[in-house]
């Protein structure tokens, strides 16, 4: 599985999070740590630096453990959704950390591995869980949401234009036989889409796929968790990354991103108070997205959306001591200052 597995955008993350984890007893957070590609550089490129790696799936944990086996004395591993960041922190004995990085969506080892149920492409129960271990699968969602539902999910987490159609199918093919397979439920989206939409766009049961996922593991409910949880967990100078695979994923990182970046104050006040100045800097121009070679290389990073800020005050009402970075300088090797699109 190591050998299949590519992290996204890994030179360009490491640029970004080293400049505030080159320094004693920094602590890095992988919010994903999923097969520690990612964490593993880091701590390569970083060889002072902790790691806190989280994740739901015991199965990513058990990869990463060995991966990272010598280093393990740097590395603490913790079964746990990204929205319970403050908890891992607390159990820990961390006030604030120094480098956070979450690369979200399906990670390699869930689409690869046949049994869980993630890929359109290949048969296998109908599970996608992120955790095999705990709640509702796919069969669960497609064999008891009525059309309504079903369809709101299919519109607002696949954008499938078709979903009301797709929904309808549904309902009337499970009651002739519940729903068990991927496959069954794939081809059932590929027969219900009109074929002109079939020929163009890949694979036709992708969104479909996507936004059961995204329903079945509760994706982005935890992410407006995370998000403003690992905003307040930096330190100043510390730096947040995040790897987006989806539009509205990448749309919620944005808006979490630019209510730190800009004043707390209405757009025509002539001065900014002090307990209203922005905490956050943007280290990124827009969402950058992978070249076109690793794109080649890598087709699975074809989606991704890379955004990132730098802490650099305090939050208002707080000692001007926060951390131990002092007040950040300009913009370092792997940062640039500005607005983002």
């Amino acid at each position: 599985m190591e050998a299949t597995h590519t992290p996204v955008l890994s030179d360009r993350v490491v640029a970004l999070l080293a400049p505030a984890l080159l320094r004693p007893e920094a602590v890095l957070v992988d919010a994903t740590v999923g097969l520690a590609g990612h964490a593993s550089a880091l701590l390569d490129a970083c060889p002072t630096a902790r790691l806190i790696g989280l994740d739901r799936d015991p199965q990513a944990l058990e990869h990463s453990r060995a991966r990272l086996a010598d280093r393990a004395d740097r590395a603490t591993l913790v079964h746990a959704v990204y929205d319970q960041l403050p908890t891992v922190l607390d159990a820990l004995g961390l006030t604030e950390v120094h480098g956070v990085l979450f690369d979200l969506g399906v990670s390699s080892l869930q689409l690869d591995s046949d049994e869980r149920g993630f890929s359109y492409s290949r048969d296998a129960p109908l599970d996608m869980r992120m955790d095999p271990g705990r709640g509702r699968t796919a069969a669960d969602v497609v064999n008891t949401y009525d059309a309504d539902e079903l369809t709101r999910i299919l519109r607002h987490y696949g954008e499938e234009r078709f979903a009301r159609r797709i929904a309808s199918a549904v309902v009337a093919e499970r009651a002739r036989e519940p729903f068990v397979s991927s496959a069954r439920l794939a081809d059932l989206v590929r027969r219900t889409i009109p074929a002109a939409t079939r020929r163009n766009g890949g694979n036709p049961a992708k969104r479909t796929f996507q936004a059961l996922r995204i329903e079945v593991n509760g994706e982005l409910e935890a992410l407006a968790r995370a998000l403003p949880a690992a905003l307040d967990a930096l330190a100043v100078g510390g730096r947040l990354v995040v790897l987006a695979y989806h539009s509205l994923e990448d749309r919620m990182v944005k808006r979490a991103f630019a209510a730190r970046v800009r004043p707390d104050v209405p757009p025509d006040l002539p001065v900014i108070p002090p307990d209203a100045a922005p905490t956050m800097r943007w280290l990124t121009r827009g969402g950058e997205t992978p070249s076109a070679d690793e794109v080649a290389a890598n087709p699975r990073a074809s989606a991704a959306k890379l955004r990132a800020v730098e802490r650099i005050a305090p939050p208002s009402g707080t000692s001007g001591i926060f951390g131990a970075f002092g007040t950040p300088g300009p913009a370092g090797p792997g940062g640039a200052a500005g607005g983002a699109a």
